[in-house]
């Protein structure tokens, strides 16, 4: 088996068909494997997968035991060399999966790599990152990673600066869709539960790093994500978990007194930043629905 596409869902009924439908096509002329882990859904997503794409293979859950249980989970029945992590509002385009697969046989010594991400409309998603820094989280706190977003010192977390246009090297390429070598991932272990929803795909990428692979940012493979689509069906769980899950990454990989207190730090503005982030994303939702 050459690839494995695994895909974890969750109320992914508006998604799911045009997903599997671009891996399925863009897939031909592949040894490939689809591996779907559902959580547990209440809508059509597992009737949409077992009439209309018997091949797939789909894990059910009887809960919903968050997207990085269940990507483990799906992990460990994958038996490709490269397994593509991918989210079910995403559509694969004309030759990208291909393009992605090929790189990485070419170049040994790459662990991971993510394609360019597209809206829906055609714009570029600024979809690379550095790893979080104390100061990147002051100036998100502050806005002033709002205020100058391409700045190299206010705007560099999300990489504002890089149009996402080059191939180049990178820290971390958003996990929307993130293809990795089978041999990295068994050198490194599996995505870590104590982050239930949002910053696993950091972590894996930084111990991705740390083991000595190269991460890279390939934009001649694209893929249309419908970013957060699945984040705003429940909205408040979701501010909640990116939270915690920030939180718990600091505190993984603090050393010394400094970093103790900083993490302490985080966590007190993480906790005071909820509420008003949660209505800033209630009006958001308000105002839009307001435009139509």
């Amino acid at each position: 088996m050459y690839l494995s596409v695994l895909i974890v869902t969750w109320n992914s009924q508006d998604h799911i068909a045009s997903c599997l439908s671009s891996v399925q096509k863009q897939g031909e002329g592949l040894s490939s494997e689809v591996i779907v882990v559902d959580n547990a859904s209440e809508d059509e997503t597992r009737d949409i997968i077992s009439r209309d794409f018997p091949t797939v293979q789909v894990i059910h859950n009887v809960e919903n035991i968050g997207f990085t249980r269940g990507c483990n989970r799906g992990l460990a029945e994958c038996r490709g060399q490269f397994i593509l992590l991918l989210n079910p509002d995403t559509e694969v385009m004309p030759g990208s999966l291909n393009r992605m697969v090929q790189y990485m046989e070419a170049h040994s010594h790459v662990g991971g790599l993510g394609p360019q991400l597209l809206y829906p409309d055609g714009r570029i998603q600024l979809s690379c990152r550095q790893f979080p820094t104390y100061s990147l989280m002051l100036w998100e706190f502050s806005g002033l990673s709002v205020l100058f977003p391409k700045s190299r010192i206010f705007g560099d977390w999300r990489m504002g600066h890089f149009d996402h246009c080059q191939l180049r090297a990178v820290d971390q390429p958003m996990g929307a869709c993130l293809l990795i070598r089978k041999s990295a991932l068994e050198e490194i272990g599996v995505l870590d539960e104590q982050f239930k929803m949002f910053f696993s795909d950091v972590d894996l990428c930084r111990r991705l790093k740390y083991a000595g692979w190269e991460i890279i940012f390939l934009p001649t493979a694209q893929v249309v994500h419908d970013m957060g689509s699945s984040v705003q069906r429940a909205r408040g769980r979701m501010l909640v978990a990116s939270h915690r899950d920030c939180y718990r990454y600091f505190k993984k990989y603090r050393v010394g007194a400094l970093d103790y207190l900083y993490s302490w730090m985080l966590g007190l503005g993480l906790l005071l930043s909820l509420p008003v982030r949660a209505l800033a994303a209630w009006l958001r939702s308000v105002l839009f629905t307001a435009s139509w």
